[in-house]
């Protein structure tokens, strides 16, 4: 499919944009290519490498729990650039790849802990525009503490934005800064292994517009 917007090319930023772009390369979430999609304003660049820095990587609730909401909005708005990365920081916490697979279902499986499901719970709420109760924000509460909720809150609302609009894009991994598989979910760490995982009619993208459609 055609790319709506096209990459800013890396060689024309600025010093400080180039070692965030090479961060990106090294380390990925994100990867270099939506950040070289937002570099054609230096404002939005700068706005969300410094918010995903400090709302997704640093901050004050556990990383490894902010990486499950982030793949439960991949897999909700089926963004395919964002659901195919994996957090190294994250994996090192302990989170494995089999704690994707049931993120849909997460209240009904046995793989998540009941602070998990509050925090997908909270990702649910937000990407679906479900109403809440006292029992909902009772069981929020009883898990993460008010700057904690804020964060994760703040974090959810960011990524599901971002990738909202990436998914429109027609952007997809090794285009920038090619040659790494920082951060790339299994299946997925080169071009040749990404095109023929698409192609699967197991990707999990593919089998949720199927199921979707036979619904």
């Amino acid at each position: 499919m055609k790319q709506r917007i096209s990459y800013f090319p890396p060689e024309k930023m600025d010093a400080e944009m180039q070692k965030e772009m090479e961060r990106c390369r090294r380390e990925g979430t994100p990867r270099p290519e939506s950040s070289a999609v937002r570099a054609h304003v230096p404002a939005a660049f700068w706005s969300f490498a410094n918010s995903w820095r400090d709302l997704f990587k640093n901050g004050v609730c556990e990383h490894a729990i902010k990486e499950l909401c982030r793949l439960y909005v991949s897999r909700s708005v089926q963004c395919d650039y964002c659901g195919n990365q994996r957090s190294i920081k994250a994996a090192g916490a302990g989170l494995i790849e089999d704690d994707v697979k049931d993120l849909l279902n997460f209240e009904k499986s046995t793989r998540y802990s009941d602070k998990q499901k509050a925090a997908l719970a909270c990702a649910e709420a937000i990407t679906w525009h479900l109403d809440t109760d006292d029992a909902f924000w009772e069981r929020l509460h009883r898990h993460f503490s008010e700057p904690e909720l804020v964060e994760l809150g703040c974090f959810i609302a960011l990524t599901m934005g971002q990738q909202s609009w990436l998914r429109l894009l027609n952007i997809d991994h090794h285009q920038v800064l090619a040659g790494t598989s920082a951060s790339m979910a299994p299946g997925f760490e080169t071009p040749e292994a990404l095109a023929q995982s698409k192609a699967s009619e197991e990707y999990w993208a593919k089998k949720r517009a199927t199921q979707e459609k036979a619904a």
